[in-house]
């Protein structure tokens, strides 16, 4: 099929696929191993000679037609996919960085995703967190040792934008892989390829699947980084596969297969027919936020609201410039007379929880839940207050929202 639409090509990549019996849908494959008649297919399949499938836990046939819709949605080489963001940034760092490497990471991360770090910094792998909001504090912190930097297109919850062009530019030039989380923008909103991503990380349970019925997660390689220049591949892959797909290889192999981190095959059908309607529910989603945020920005009982979409915002022109539409996610200060729980427990139509990206619209108080591992240091370094709530904005009729963020602050 020629070039189509967002959506369009969503919409049809299992039907083109010529799934069994004329289905619209890939099946939901539940077999955990495959047979071969003949001994050599399956060696073939080990030894990466030839395409096909030997054990779930590395590949099944309904979880590679999501990987192939995700790869069409960054604009990628290849996806793999895992049972949740969490599994696949851990698995990234797992399969491609060891002891004496340095990573460069944006000190304003999300809590689990700094607290895995944290944990491969205990193991002593050598992390520096730095503000990426600017590609000059990046540049102060860059070692010859220089591996990888990671960083979010909107810092979740105080919603930072990460220097994402010039950062981009910095990695091509210094020959350093470029990891890009790009969950809270989606696919939809934004294309880390366009700001040379070498990997692209999305967590699948947010907008993607977004309906809070599935985990998952997966990184894309756009094909932008050379792999024949990094010195941390297998060399056994190396006489296996051809050079642009060694660093796919190897996360597949030492992150996905070693580390076990698999999508089932049952969550991938649910997620894969949850992205059909992600331009759709963007659409919505993003057009309530920029609406509420409006509301709140000149609500007197709101100190702070932080959203990229308001010309307020530090990076405002930034997240203009690269950014379709600005995202659902928000969050708010609350004026210091207003108790944090008691607001919320007002609320009637929002939920309080701790997801993202869903349908339904999603609050949850920042420094008391997702952030309070952190301590309060750590979260005054990050701009978050404890009357801050984070907003996942969904697709509800705008008029209902407001009437219940109005009836709350009253």
């Amino acid at each position: 099929m020629a070039s189509k639409g967002f959506t369009t090509t969503i919409l049809h990549s299992d039907r083109l696929g010529k799934p069994e019996h004329g289905a619209l849908h890939k099946p939901v494959h539940t077999s955990v191993t495959y047979g071969y008649d003949d001994v050599q297919d399956l060696v073939d399949i080990f030894q990466n000679k030839k395409k096909g499938y030997a054990y779930s836990r590395q590949g099944n046939p309904t979880v590679t037609a999501l990987e192939h819709k995700v790869t069409n949605m960054e604009n990628g080489m290849s996806t793999i996919a895992f049972s949740t963001g969490m599994a696949a940034i851990s698995a990234t760092i797992l399969a491609l960085i060891k002891h004496g490497d340095h990573i460069l990471a944006s000190s304003f991360l999300f809590g689990n995703t700094r607290s895995v770090f944290q944990s491969f910094m205990d193991m002593g792998l050598d992390i520096t967190f730095t503000d990426a909001t600017s590609v000059d504090n990046i540049k102060a912190e860059l070692k010859d040792n220089t591996r990888l930097i990671f960083v979010e297109t909107i810092a979740n919850p105080a919603t930072q934008i990460a220097d994402l062009e010039k950062i981009g530019d910095l990695c091509e030039e210094k020959g350093i892989i470029y990891v890009v989380d790009n969950t809270m923008t989606s696919p939809y909103n934004f294309k880390p390829a366009n700001v040379k991503a070498s990997l692209v990380i999305n967590s699948l349970t947010k907008y993607i699947g977004g309906h809070g019925n599935a985990l998952g997660g997966s990184v894309t390689d756009t094909g932008l980084f050379n792999w024949t220049n990094f010195p941390n591949i297998f060399e056994g892959f190396k006489a296996q596969v051809k050079p642009e797909v060694l660093g796919m290889t190897q996360i597949r192999k030492k992150g996905l297969r070693d580390a076990g981190g698999t999508l089932s095959p049952e969550a991938a059908h649910s997620i894969s027919v949850g992205s059909e309607t992600l331009a759709l529910r963007q659409e919505r989603a993003c057009a309530n936020a920029l609406a509420l945020a409006t509301f709140f920005e000149a609500h007197p009982l709101i100190k702070k609201v932080y959203y990229p979409g308001l010309e307020s915002h530090p990076q405002h022109q930034m997240a203009a410039k690269l950014f379709y539409k600005f995202g659902g996610l928000m969050s708010i200060e609350l004026d210091n007379s207003i108790d944090c729980f008691a607001f919320l427990n007002k609320l009637k139509l929002v939920i309080k929880s701790s997801n993202l990206g869903d349908t339904r619209t999603l609050a949850i108080p920042v420094a008391h839940t997702i952030f309070n591992e952190l301590g309060a240091e750590k979260r005054a370094e990050m701009g978050i207050s404890d009357s801050m709530i984070r907003l996942s904005i969904g697709i509800e009729d705008l008029d209902d929202l407001l009437e219940d963020f109005k009836t709350a602050l009253a």
